[in-house]
């Protein structure tokens, strides 16, 4: 999933997002509120870490604006302003968790990932349509209780039409949600990586809908 990160500190930053890249999150790394602001207006992100102290304008502020022009977003506040009425009134102007730096990675991108499956309405930790269920956190794939080995791509792909179970997705989303900044997106990529799901779990759990995108339905679990 990609997800946009507002840190000012040079040194932090980078081991943030190189830790969440090892995680299985695509990071667009931003360094002040202006970009931050920005960015959060212009590209549909599956979540924001956001830093309080950030130059050229506040963390606070860009919040309260994005809340206030409707972005529903999930956003975890990641700051080292740990006094309780920082906190209160971070999780009163909208952010979704408020994290005291430092904080460990490991628990950071269980945070996300708990954040993005309660904003697309998957109260459970796996993810299941028909025989086919994706762990998050283990970045694993079962058919029928069997894993069944995927690229990284491949499970981005499937990971996005999961979480959406029931939505149709256009292609244009699913390559936003594939690719963070500097990746080059092949022309028939997402076309390919749907057919290497298909060959992989059966043909029947991708759904086209043509002239629109792809769908994954949504399928009580397997008897």
């Amino acid at each position: 999933m990609r997800i946009l990160l507002a840190e000012d500190d040079s040194l932090l930053g980078d081991g943030l997002r190189a830790g969440l890249r090892q995680l299985g999150f695509q990071v667009d790394w931003v360094r002040d509120g202006e970009a931050a602001a920005r960015e959060l207006r212009a590209q549909p992100y599956a979540a924001a870490v956001l830093d309080l102290g950030l130059p050229r304008r506040d963390g606070m502020d860009v919040l309260a604006d994005a809340r206030r022009e409707g972005l529903t977003l999930p956003v975890l506040v990641l700051t080292a302003r740990d006094a309780v009425p920082d906190r209160v009134r971070g999780l009163d102007i909208g952010a979704d968790d408020y994290v005291v730096k430092p904080v460990d990675l490991v628990e950071l991108g269980a945070r996300l990932r708990a954040l993005v499956r309660r904003a697309h309405g998957q109260p459970q930790e796996r993810l299941q349509s028909g025989a086919v269920e994706v762990d998050p956190a283990a970045r694993t794939v079962f058919v029928s209780g069997r894993p069944v080995p995927l690229s990284t791509r491949e499970y981005d792909l499937l990971h996005a039409l999961m979480l959406n179970m029931g939505r149709v997705m256009s292609r244009d989303q699913l390559e936003q949600h594939l690719y963070s900044w500097g990746r080059e997106v092949e022309s028939n990529a997402v076309e390919v990586h749907v057919h290497h799901l298909r060959r992989k779990l059966g043909a029947d759990l991708i759904q086209t809908v043509r002239g629109v995108g792809y769908m994954v339905g949504r399928v009580g679990p397997a008897a």
